[in-house]
């Protein structure tokens, strides 16, 4: 809770809490998107689904020695990074799913950790390897 060491910044953390809370209202209707695409489209997948409670945990508000408000920011900040940790998740497993091609190298770009599996950019003979049926190989296979 650093914003506590900066009593001189109050007047900014009053006027930034309407865009603070503004966003939660975001977290909710993202959340709820997200869950009906998570329960629909895994089933037609046939892909297990994600559980919820190993990313949204809503819990500090136990803590006695913090004050109501604290409370309150402490449960935004758990479901609102519950809620984003919970959509790469779901976000990465339909990727493996329908992607699973890395991005072409740059040094810039911080590789996903999920994508650590996937076919390297480029290696069509990788990708068919690993991604087409045994009859679209053959079709491949037939053309050259």
């Amino acid at each position: 809770m650093e914003f506590k060491k900066y009593a001189e910044r109050e007047l900014s953390h009053d006027i930034s809490i309407p865009f603070i809370w503004g966003m939660f209202i975001f977290f909710v209707i993202f959340d709820i998107a997200l869950e009906i695409y998570h329960q629909i489209c895994f089933r037609l997948y046939k892909l297990p689904l994600v559980d919820r409670s190993n990313y949204i945990k809503i819990d500090r508000h136990k803590l006695n020695y913090l004050s109501f408000m604290d409370k309150i920011r402490c449960m935004y900040c758990g479901y609102a990074n519950g809620v984003l940790a919970y959509a790469v998740k779901i976000t990465g497993d339909t990727e493996k799913y329908w992607c699973a091609i890395k991005h072409e190298r740059d040094d810039n770009f911080a590789e996903p950790a999920h994508q650590k599996d996937f076919v390297e950019f480029g290696d069509e003979a990788e990708f068919v390897n690993r991604f087409q049926s045994d009859n679209e190989k053959s079709l491949t296979t037939d053309k050259k």
